[in-house]
């Protein structure tokens, strides 16, 4: 009989390497092989980036809690948000894929940004 392990469990925080620069803050998706970059409006969220990273350096990506992230456009409070362009979320819309859906807006945006509860892990 043989063990099995998880590599990280719970999976809340994964360190990641970047394969292009990183904001903390920005909503990140898989980019390649076991790399991550900042996502684009068409993209599955793998997290939130803890801290600011170089291309190929290492960042730390959150999978749960609650995130002030940057807004794209209109987001009202209960719209599921998806990634945009730049780390950004946007109000989900007439979006049908949601696979894609990073969390629930707590709040409308205001100033840019909006409070998310990351659904991810």
């Amino acid at each position: 009989m043989s063990d099995y392990l998880p590599l990280y469990h719970p999976a809340d925080k994964v360190p990641c390497t970047t394969s292009a620069a990183v904001t903390a803050g920005q909503v990140l998706v898989v980019s390649g092989d076991d790399t991550v970059a900042p996502s684009s409006a068409a993209a599955i969220a793998f997290g939130v980036a803890a801290y600011d990273a170089a291309s190929g350096a290492q960042t730390m990506a959150y999978r749960n809690g609650i995130h002030v992230l940057t807004a794209s456009g209109t987001i009202n409070a209960n719209d599921a948000v998806i990634p945009a362009a730049a780390g950004a979320v946007a109000a989900i819309g007439s979006e049908t894929n949601y696979n894609r859906t990073v969390g629930v807006a707590l709040a409308a945006a205001s100033g840019g940004k909006v409070k998310v509860a990351l659904r991810l892990a």
